[in-house]
């Protein structure tokens, strides 16, 4: 991502260009923008945001390095997060079901992830346990009684065959 791809005044945003040459609009919020505006600050619109320790953009072998780096060293003080597979794609993953359990339509957060098809996106809805119970939890079926069968037994129909 260059300089050039951020628009950090009244509504933040950054230009991507993902997998497939697929290009997306992602929203920032404002504590990335000011972050992201002393980054870039007096830099030229071509340069590389994100810079490694060469003064060379960072590649995505440098990202994933930071990732898994970072999170080994949180596992130090989070110890569920010390015996977690933590890699990129587990940031983009935890973001969407994050964006998901917050409410956000599940088209919206397909759009953000830059999936074509819908059913890309709904793996994410699927894996989420957690929801599925909370949907359940706040179903009230305390007024259903047990429906009771009209018809004979089973064993008894079998029987009379």
């Amino acid at each position: 991502m260059t300089v050039g791809n951020l628009q950090l005044g009244a509504s933040p945003s950054a230009r991507l260009h993902g997998k497939g040459n697929k290009v997306r609009i992602c929203p920032l919020w404002s504590t990335t923008a000011t972050s992201l505006t002393r980054l870039a600050a007096g830099r030229n619109k071509s340069e590389a945001v994100f810079l490694g320790r060469t003064n060379q953009p960072l590649t995505r072998f440098g990202i994933h390095r930071l990732v898994t780096q970072y999170a080994a060293m949180t596992g130090e003080t989070v110890p569920t997060l010390a015996t977690k597979r933590v890699r990129p794609h587990t940031v983009r993953h935890t973001t969407a079901v994050h964006l998901l359990r917050a409410g956000v339509d599940i088209n919206t957060i397909r759009a953000w992830l830059g999936h074509v098809s819908l059913d890309t996106t709904h793996v994410y809805a699927e894996v989420d346990l957690e929801m599925k119970a909370e949907a359940l939890a706040r179903v009230d079926i305390s007024s259903l009684r047990p429906r009771q069968p009209s018809l004979p037994s089973l064993m008894a129909f079998l029987k009379a065959l």
